[in-house]
């Protein structure tokens, strides 16, 4: 996650209001597909089975999410009802989605979602 400093301060200041949850997917740029990374430490194949997406989302964790995390099933459901490839914001209440941010890594942004938090709890 691109900009989880950001995104952690959102959910130390909200936490007592909504509940977070991170969805790990598919991977976005595995060595056996679209490579960004020289870094050995990042390097992931796309992932085959439930073992290597716990592997993968084991460095979200490492690198201190506050957030829950879980793990999109093999058949990446969760992915493709929400179209969060590889990185995208979401506002849901009561199974309603009432703010859908844009892809990220870079087109996100975590102050929309805390503008919105922030209006949402003023009501």
């Amino acid at each position: 996650m691109v900009e989880l400093r950001k995104f952690n301060e959102l959910v130390r200041d909200f936490t007592k209001d909504v509940d977070f949850l991170t969805i790990y997917i598919e991977e976005a740029h595995p060595i056996d597909g679209w490579r960004v990374s020289t870094d050995p430490k990042l390097e992931y194949k796309q992932h085959v089975t439930l073992k290597d997406r716990v592997k993968a989302a084991s460095l979200l964790i490492d690198a201190g999410i506050e957030s829950l995390v879980v793990l999109d099933n093999m058949e990446n459901e969760a992915n493709k009802a929400y179209g969060g490839f590889p990185e995208r914001l979401y506002i849901i209440l009561d199974g309603v989605i009432l703010y859908q941010g844009k892809w990220g890594p870079v087109k996100y942004s975590v102050e929309e979602v805390r503008d919105w938090l922030t209006k949402y709890k003023g009501e």
